[in-house]
């Protein structure tokens, strides 16, 4: 049986892949959040497909592409089941991928409010998030977005370098921004909840990322750290 991760281009598993995509993001009937025939093409422009293997089924995946002089940018990744190290490996092969073709740093988007991905990429991988923008991708109506505005935190990531964050403690100094337990459920049971959580977040995030200052950290209960960037 297969295990572990592979770079693949096949077609018959990228459009496994696609329909990975589609459960995880929930997608409605007829539409992919990834359509195979994109993800044949990214892969034979010189992208990165990896699928990740488990017990022989399809466990999670990730898309990137080649960004300027240095960088890529990771479209996509997602696992079927959290808290399993599998979103953590499929970030590790990106990265060395991305080393492998002269890349060190990796960017990419996620949504601010979902506190368990802040903790992943500020925490687990030692990213910083750069700059906020206010509805990036314009409206999406998935099965975890819904109808909510997209407001995005772009992370950069330095590849060749070794920086996890250790935990801390919430203190005075810096700017602090809290985010809900759970966005993904409070979106399908209180969407105008879900909305005023987006504001609030918005009107922290905002003029702080305007006056110079980058995320660097999430606490266990769901508060960003936000330090002016040196």
């Amino acid at each position: 049986m297969e295990q572990g991760i592979l770079l693949v281009h096949e077609p018959d598993r990228l459009r496994e892949v696609a329909r990975l995509f589609n459960e995880i993001w929930r997608a409605p009937d007829g539409r992919w959040i990834f359509a195979p025939d994109l993800l044949r093409s990214l892969a034979h422009a010189g992208g990165a497909v990896h699928a990740a293997y488990e017990a022989g089924s399809l466990a999670g995946a990730s898309v990137a592409v080649f960004g300027p002089a240095n960088t890529v940018y990771s479209l996509v990744a997602g696992v079927r089941a959290p808290d399993r190290g599998i979103g953590y490996a499929l970030k590790q092969a990106q990265r060395r991928w991305a080393l492998g073709h002269g890349a060190t740093v990796m960017r990419w988007t996620f949504d601010p409010l979902v506190g368990r991905n802040a903790r992943f990429n500020l925490m687990k991988l030692g990213a910083t998030a750069v700059a906020y923008s206010v509805d990036f991708y314009g409206p999406m109506d998935d099965g975890v977005q819904g109808m909510d505005e997209t407001d995005r935190l772009t992370v950069q990531w330095r590849l060749d370098t070794d920086s996890p964050r250790p935990e801390f403690v919430k203190s005075g100094e810096g700017v602090w921004c809290q985010v809900p337990r759970d966005i993904v459920e409070l979106r399908r049971t209180d969407p105008a909840s879900a909305g005023r959580w987006r504001v609030a977040v918005r009107e922290v995030m905002v003029p702080a990322f305007a006056n110079g200052f980058v995320a660097t950290g999430m606490t266990r209960d769901g508060w960003y750290r936000l330090e002016k960037s040196t």
